[in-house]
């Protein structure tokens, strides 16, 4: 076949509606391929003496131009509904409530006038996050002072500072205190963010938190893309209605990477210096929070649930399970109760999840965990949130579905630990609908389902052979019967 497609000559055959029949010829053989590019309407065409029907924007695969061994709209795979399932090794002695300790990651980083803690640059510009953290942190500190006299003209009650970022997140600390953050929206990591704030005359401590979660590492010119804060930053007052800006872009910016608890590994399972068990707070921005719970039992996938936090970084035992963002949630605008794949992509197509964070669910693998004894979560959380919700999981098959028609073979697999409890829905002939919410069609062989349960009830894995002398006949009049089966999976 690979000859006849990369040596051969090809010749098109036009049905018309955007159907089309290409056939590769070379040293006597042919491979053919029927196209049909119509997104919304099914084609049956005669070609070279047979009947083939080529379902809307799909493909057929004829190797030997008789015999259709493949097409796009027909794929023959399982759909497995996963299900989360509690720790029983905490249900067993009723300890489901998670003991939680805690400590501040500070955000105080100049004391007066010197910078806190090691300072990886000092220049009088604003530095690319990237350049300066080397992938080392998401995490950049831009520390300034700025002097203010009483005759300066940006020298009032109402002052603003004006940031303009390339960074995702941005979080802005005043003489000590936290004066606002704001995160980019829909991918539009350029803003600018203002917000109020209290100076005093004299030297007032200005520092910036750049925040990324995760950079592009493909595309043309994707090193040369800013990230983080490019300025200008600008106090900003008010005086008989006129702005008057003060610009501190060019001020000597001092830069540190990371954070305090990255630097000294408060994320350790041997970390136990400085955690608070009393006073535990909730909705405070730079809180690192931890505590312990079992293994869970079996060999399942293991999650973490962190429903209830807002941003920040999770450890297993020493070992970074990844960023974690409930707290962002998707537009509620843009989801259908159907999909439709047919069709040029776009980026609205089969949008699901409206509303709702795009992860809840983070995956810890078993490799992280202990065999006896307790594992350790650390949660860094940067925006504020409430830990009390977190809980642990494991992850098993609820339900499997599964399509495939006539000529090929159906087969339905549970985990190895289980086996198939239950066939809810079969139907061989035209079924319609979708995973879930299968419904029978006008036509169906009345024995389908009597098949299906005997070939698969109590088996973890089952196969069949999609065809009416082992279903039965349909009695439709269709150029090819489809086999839809939903079944379900326990231990």
């Amino acid at each position: 076949m690979e000859d006849v497609l990369t040596q051969g000559s090809s010749n098109n055959i036009e049905y018309g509606n955007m159907v089309t029949a290409t056939v590769y010829s070379y040293g006597g053989k042919s491979v053919c391929f029927l196209g049909n590019a119509n997104s919304s309407s099914d084609a049956t065409i005669n070609f070279q003496n047979t009947q083939y029907k080529v379902p809307a924007w799909s493909v057929s695969i004829l190797p030997d131009c008789y015999t259709e061994t493949y097409n796009t709209a027909k794929v023959n795979a399982q759909t497995s509904i996963m299900v989360m399932k509690d720790n029983e090794a905490n249900v067993e002695d009723d300890s489901n409530t998670l003991n939680w300790q805690w400590m501040h990651e500070p955000f105080v980083q100049m004391k007066n006038g010197q910078v806190l803690g090691s300072v990886s640059l000092s220049v009088p510009q604003l530095m690319d996050q990237k350049a300066v953290t080397n992938d080392t942190s998401d995490y950049l500190w831009y520390i300034t002072s700025v002097d203010i006299k009483e005759d300066d003209p940006i020298w009032s009650k109402d002052l603003k500072l004006r940031v303009n970022t390339n960074g995702h997140v941005l979080h802005v600390f005043v003489n000590g205190g936290h004066a606002g953050s704001h995160y980019a929206l829909d991918g539009k990591y350029q803003f600018v963010y203002e917000t109020k704030v209290k100076l005093k005359l004299g030297q007032n401590e200005i520092t910036l938190l750049s925040s990324t979660v995760g950079l592009p590492n493909y595309g043309a010119y994707f090193d040369n893309v800013h990230v983080g804060i490019d300025g200008p930053v600008q106090l900003v007052g008010r005086k008989d209605n006129t702005e008057i800006i003060k610009d501190i872009t060019n001020n000597v910016w001092n830069y540190k990477v990371g954070l305090h608890g990255e630097h000294v590994k408060h994320f350790s399972a041997d970390s136990t210096n400085g955690w608070l068990t009393n006073g535990l707070p909730t909705d405070r921005v730079f809180v690192w929070y931890k505590t312990t719970f079992k293994s869970p039992i079996g060999n399942d996938p293991v999650v973490a649930d962190l429903r209830g936090l807002g941003k920040g970084q999770a450890w297993v035992n020493g070992n970074n399970i990844g960023r974690y963002w409930p707290s962002y949630l998707a537009d509620e605008n843009g989801c259908n109760s159907t999909c439709d794949y047919r069709g040029a992509y776009t980026s609205n197509k089969c949008v699901t999840k409206c509303g709702r964070p795009s992860q809840r669910w983070y995956h810890i693998p078993r490799s992280f965990l202990r065999d006896d004894g307790l594992n350790t979560l650390v949660l860094f959380e940067e925006l504020g949130g409430q830990p009390y919700g977190v809980r642990f999981s494991t992850v098993t098959i609820g339900k499997v579905c599964a399509n495939a028609y006539e000529g090929h073979v159906l087969e339905l697999a549970c985990h190895d630990n289980q086996v198939i409890s239950e066939i809810k829905f079969a139907s061989f002939g035209v079924p319609e609908g979708e995973c879930g919410s299968f419904q029978k069609g006008d036509c169906e062989s009345p024995d389908a389902l009597s098949v299906i349960k005997k070939k698969c009830l109590g088996k973890q894995s089952c196969s069949v052979n999609v065809t009416e002398k082992v279903l039965g006949p349909t009695g439709c009049k269709v150029p090819q019967n489809r086999l839809a089966v939903d079944a379900v999976c326990e231990t």
